[in-house]
């Protein structure tokens, strides 16, 4: 798989986009009027605000009222509106969902416009682009920002347990005893005795610090569970990727490994399913776990818990001698249905562009897509006081890999997220993975 190394381009070519043409190909809705846009993170709302008044006082002509939805309800609204023809006009799209929303027409091709008006896709970081671009070719988001998943930890609870920052940068891992990893957060859990995970004595029925939290997030991509340890594996999720054909979920390392990230619940190390219905956010700030994996984006609102000392170390070095994380890109889509094309089109270059991404890189939430703006918003992390080296540890010793990208992503995540489910319930081991991966496998062959 490809390494990306996002903030190794920052010769990049910058682009200043303050008023955009209109006009797009074989449209004649004029570029004017309120266009919609939406997104889920609460975070860069923000941000995006401010993006948007900058774009409405450079075009005066057109205005951007923005939504902004929890990530299920995301998904769940914005399909409705597709098959009601009452989409946005523009909105924040994935890697993950874009291929479905082509195949079925619902997304617009971004081709003509972008060689009609000149810009300049080269702009952006290695690897961010290229998977924006469908199957037969075409390119339907232009790139918003990027983001690796790390572990976020209660710094007074390591201190407590005797463990260092350094201990787990240098944390190992394999799917057969867990390695030094295991070892950690064995250490980290302690019962309601004070007895701790690897202590004799400790009663994992009735936990009061959990060593590691678990998301309740059971999707195809394991991103917010499994995917840092997977990912060092030597495995991948399909045949190819993108546009693959085949999953590999029925491989017996990969089904160990997922048994191993699921038993810990059993060992008491992790809270089972259920246990907690918010993600590890909450968890953390809680003070009942003791570090929990997260992604980039989610930096400020860890740093800013009320009463918790937040530090961030990348996933352990896995059975390849590599760690890894999944490398994740945002872009923006403009709807099919979108009866203000042009207008929608000038947002969607603004927001692809260094005006945008400078905004957003001050509001020190993610990384964008520009280098320039990547680079900004470093220092914008920095001037903080928030290390956030974890996230592009994997860049200079790991791995990153893209999440699976196929046609009829909804379908397979319905089989996907239920089989996942299942295993962490206890209702089922790992190896009922391999007729789940039989099911997708028909599915993306119909």
């Amino acid at each position: 798989m490809r390494k990306t190394a996002p903030l190794a381009l920052a010769g990049a070519v910058a682009l200043a986009l303050s008023a955009c043409s209109g006009g797009g190909p074989g449209s004649e809705d004029p570029a004017t009027g309120e266009i919609t846009y939406w997104l889920w993170d609460s975070n860069q709302l923000p941000a995006y605000q401010a993006c948007a008044d900058a774009f409405t006082a450079a075009n005066p002509d057109i205005t951007v009222k923005i939504e902004q939805f929890a990530w299920d309800d995301y998904w769940t609204k914005l399909t409705a509106s597709f098959v009601g023809g009452s989409g946005p006009d523009v909105f924040v799209d994935h890697l993950s969902k874009y291929g479905e929303f082509a195949a079925q027409g619902q997304i617009v091709p971004l081709d003509e416009r972008i060689e009609q008006d000149g810009f300049d896709t080269g702009i952006y970081a290695d690897g961010l682009l290229d998977p924006w671009q469908y199957a037969d070719g075409s390119t339907y988001g232009l790139p918003k920002d990027f983001d690796t998943t790390a572990f976020f930890y209660n710094a007074d609870l390591l201190d407590e347990a005797g463990i260092t920052a350094e201990d787990l940068w240098a944390a190992d891992w394999n799917p057969d005893d867990g390695g030094t990893f295991e070892d950690i957060i064995a250490h980290l859990t302690v019962d309601a005795n004070g007895v701790r995970g690897d202590e004799d004595g400790f009663d994992p029925s009735d936990v009061e610090v959990y060593g590691m939290g678990i998301n309740p997030n059971f999707e195809e991509t394991g991103q917010m569970q499994w995917a840092n340890f997977t990912g060092t594996l030597d495995w991948d999720y399909l045949d190819t990727n993108p546009w693959g054909t085949r999953y590999n979920f029925d491989d017996p390392e990969f089904q160990k490994a997922v048994d191993w990230f699921y038993g810990l619940a059993e060992k008491g190390y992790a809270p089972a399913a259920g246990v907690f219905s918010e993600e590890t956010l909450t968890q953390v700030g809680s003070g009942s776990v003791a570090l929990g994996t997260n992604g980039s984006w989610a930096t400020r609102s860890f740093m800013e818990l009320d009463g918790v000392d937040v530090g961030i170390a990348p996933g352990p070095v896995g059975p390849t001698g590599e760690r890894a994380s999944l490398f994740n890109g945002v872009a923006d889509s403009i709807s099919a249905s979108s009866d203000k094309q042009d207008a929608a089109w000038q947002w969607v270059q603004f927001l692809g562009s260094t005006d945008c991404q400078d905004i957003v890189a001050e509001h020190a939430v993610v990384f964008p897509a520009i280098p320039e703006s990547a680079d900004a918003a470093l220092a914008a992390f920095e001037e903080k006081g928030w290390d956030v080296s974890a996230f592009f540890a994997y860049e200079e010793e790991g791995r990153t890999f893209l999440p699976p990208i196929t046609l009829r992503a909804g379908e397979v995540n319905a089989v996907a997220s239920v089989a996942f489910e299942d295993i962490a319930l206890g209702n089922a081991d790992a190896d009922s993975l391999t007729a789940a991966n039989d099911e997708i496998n028909r599915i993306l062959a119909e």
